[in-house]
């Protein structure tokens, strides 16, 4: 039987990409076994997701901490606690600090609704929008120190149809991260995604 690395699941919003690698770990597409899913917001929705498939849930608001620093010990000592081998960040709000990321470099994966490098950010499915490209996407990245800067694991392009509504596209792009981002974490999960400086290289299976 393949092993299943013990991961973590960050979230701040809705939840509907934490939803997204439940199930592919529940159809067995992920050889992983989620022990944690984190929020700093105890109402956000993803809290509840995750308790839907029996996943245990942890709220760290950071106002309830003197400082940044004492806000990400907790989160450490928890992941400590569960032996936390990988961590998914899906739609988490809050920047890692270099010293976090260190501690699990090449083994945090962030989902992005850009075609990085373009349209880094917070509002990158409007900031395409708005700049009126005709393509746009979705890339799924290491976490580094650099925000919205590690290496690109998987890409997948969306066309910005003419005419089309904000809504309509945010629908789609979506759509496209609930597959994707299953498809990065289980080669994560199998051991076949290495990062070498700025670059992934990703063994055959």
């Amino acid at each position: 039987m393949k092993r299943k690395v013990r991961l973590a699941i960050f979230a701040s919003g809705n939840g509907t990409n934490l939803e997204a690698l439940l199930r592919a770990i529940r159809a067995r597409r992920v050889s992983a076994r989620c022990v944690l899913a984190v929020s700093d917001r105890s109402g956000a929705p993803a809290l509840a997701r995750a308790r839907r498939f029996g996943v245990p849930t942890a709220a760290l608001e950071r106002k309830a901490f003197a400082s940044r620093a004492l806000h990400e010990r907790a989160i450490r000592a928890l992941l400590r606690r569960e032996k936390v081998e990988v961590i998914a960040l899906a739609g988490y709000l809050r920047i890692l600090s270099p010293a976090f990321v260190r501690a699990y470099r090449g083994r945090i994966l962030n989902i992005h609704p850009a075609l990085l490098p373009a349209f880094p950010g917070a509002h990158a499915i409007r900031d395409a929008y708005e700049a009126r490209v005709k393509v746009t996407g979705v890339t799924v990245h290491v976490v580094t120190e650099q925000v919205d800067g590690g290496p690109v694991v998987l890409q997948e392009a969306v066309a910005i149809r003419s005419g089309e509504p904000l809504a309509r596209l945010e629908a789609r792009i979506h759509r496209v991260e609930h597959t994707l981002y299953p498809r990065a974490l289980a080669l994560l999960a199998d051991g076949r995604l290495r990062v070498r400086g700025k670059t992934v290289i990703i063994r055959k299976g």
